[in-house]
């Protein structure tokens, strides 16, 4: 099993979760992260960092983002690692709360 990164964190892009991999299985996007399901180890430290509760399990991934799991397994190819925690966007508190957003993914 690996750990996904849903919807909540498009616009949003806080980066506590990368300060606690211990594996650096993150990749940055313009406006968003996802995990490297090749690299993740299921450690569950990076789920309690999301401030928007964007990272899930696997098997629990909330059936309306299910889409999420193969996104993150593309994604993690062309993005880049993100090593360190960064600033959030720049309105990013205002996007935590706004659901439906995955129109607004910039790949």
């Amino acid at each position: 099993m690996t750990y996904v990164v849903t919807e909540s964190c498009i616009k949003c892009k806080y980066t506590d979760c990368v300060d606690v991999c211990p594996v650096d299985c993150f990749r940055e996007g313009p406006n968003f992260l996802v995990i490297d399901p090749d690299e993740c180890i299921d450690c569950t430290l990076c789920v309690a960092e999301c401030p928007v509760e964007a990272i899930y399990a696997e098997d629990d991934v909330p059936d309306n983002q299910r889409d999420f799991i193969a996104l993150n397994g593309e994604l993690s190819k062309l993005w880049k690692p993100i090593i360190e925690k960064k600033d959030a966007l720049a309105d990013a508190d205002d996007w935590a709360k706004v659901t439906d957003k995955a129109d607004h993914l910039e790949r």
